[in-house]
């Protein structure tokens, strides 16, 4: 079955035989055929849904081919990066670490790391609760999950929302429950129906939604806040991935609640390199994440923590994350207007990215690359949600956003164009 999977022979949503059925069939026990069934959905490639029997999964985690690099006669708008003009440069902190080799048996957390993030997140309001340092935001909310969860339970995901996140939740084994994204974040009535679902976690991106650049405002988050109030054993899990550049304020579902995690990542603000995330949540979520840390990889580099503290300590970083976001922002709304002067609807509260719908994703990544503009096609960011096409403007200067906004207005089909008119 896993061979047919990865060949295709079984596309994702197919139903699987019944036990019996295929015991009959192969000839086998049925014991053989549940114990081999069971193995699928451990690994993720199956789930079970009831009366609906077992299905193969939305998103098994197989070895997929990597995303082809866009042609080099395009202008590549696809990759979700940052500007590097707007990273801090790593020269004035690499000779301020302290040069001695780390050793086993010191902490795995530098207290110096450690203390400025708590100021950050004091300053920012945002819930308290231990810290530990992870490897990343994605790093951050896997050992989250296997901490509190187990292979089979149902997980409620922003739709659209973060492909890396989709295909780690599958890779666990666990089963994504769709939730319906506006430009404030999760609709409360969607959560609502998931949680009613009987989804044991909820994972949400409080600002700079990855592809919608959705953000929480105050009344969202108060609204989800008494939605999960009804949940109080939900985990929720909060990936605040832009943090600073993100271009709105932090804001958190999570005061109050039994169990929870924040993961705030550098992989924006200071670069993807950088692997680096502070993780903070209720004892219980963060205990086990740094128990299981302890027998695995141990600890994240010291000289990337030592390195990560001297920019954080630094006021020059400060202003240039302060001005990484206004200029984020005003490239996001430019593209944003540009497309708006075209009758084209498109979203981009907050973050790096603009997220158009369109009728047809391939015909319009077809047309855009003709006009010179490589774009991401919005397929693998989708579960129920309507195609689209995501656009990355972290490097998109505010003057070359009519241009491709117009290339855009002539790939939509003239009654696309009406209806968003």
């Amino acid at each position: 079955m896993e061979a047919a999977i990865r060949e295709g022979r079984l596309a994702a949503g197919a139903a699987l035989p019944t036990v019996r059925d295929l015991a009959r069939a192969l000839r086998v026990s049925p014991t053989t055929v549940a114990a081999a069934y069971r193995t699928l959905r451990v690994r993720g490639l199956v789930h079970a849904q009831g009366r609906r029997g077992t299905r193969v999964s939305a998103r098994p985690p197989l070895p997929i081919r990597p995303v082809a690099p866009a042609p080099s006669h395009l202008r590549d708008l696809s990759l979700g990066n940052p500007d590097p003009a707007l990273l801090p440069s790593l020269a004035r902190p690499l000779a301020r670490v302290r040069r001695r080799p780390g050793l086993y048996g010191e902490p795995a957390n530098r207290p110096e790391l450690l203390e400025v993030a708590r100021r950050q997140l004091d300053a920012d309001g945002l819930p308290a609760g231990p810290l530990a340092v992870v490897g990343g935001a994605l790093d951050g909310i896997e050992r989250v999950l296997q901490a509190q969860l187990r292979p089979g339970d149902r997980v409620a995901l922003e739709d659209p929302g973060y492909v890396a996140v989709f295909d780690l939740v599958a890779a666990l084994g666990l089963v994504a429950e769709p939730v319906a994204v506006d430009d404030a974040g999760p609709r409360p009535d969607a959560l609502g129906r998931a949680l009613g679902a009987g989804v044991e976690a909820f994972i949400l991106t409080p600002r700079a939604q990855n592809p919608t650049g959705a953000a929480l405002d105050a009344g969202r988050a108060r609204e989800l806040r008494a939605v999960l109030r009804r949940h109080p054993a939900t985990l929720v899990v909060e990936d605040d991935h832009a943090g600073p550049v993100a271009g709105v304020p932090a804001l958190s579902v999570c005061h109050g609640r039994e169990r929870w995690a924040l993961v705030r990542s550098v992989s924006k603000s200071l670069g993807p390199d950088l692997r680096l995330a502070i993780l903070t949540g209720d004892p219980t979520t963060v205990a086990r994440v740094e128990g299981r840390q302890s027998v695995g990889t141990g600890w994240v580099s010291h000289l990337l923590q030592d390195l990560v503290t001297a920019l954080w300590s630094d006021l020059a970083t400060d202003r240039l994350l302060a001005r990484a976001a206004e200029t984020y922002a005003a490239r996001r709304d430019a593209m944003v207007r540009a497309l708006a002067a075209h009758g084209i609807e498109a979203h981009g509260r907050s973050g790096l990215n603009v997220w158009v719908p369109v009728l047809e994703e391939a015909a319009t990544m077809a047309a855009l690359a003709d006009g010179g503009w490589a774009v991401r096609a919005g397929e693998r960011y989708r579960l129920k949600s309507g195609p689209a096409v995501r656009i990355t403007t972290g490097g998109l200067a505010p003057r070359d956003a009519d241009h491709l906004a117009a290339a855009l207005a002539g790939s939509l089909r003239p009654e696309r164009r009406r209806a968003s008119a």
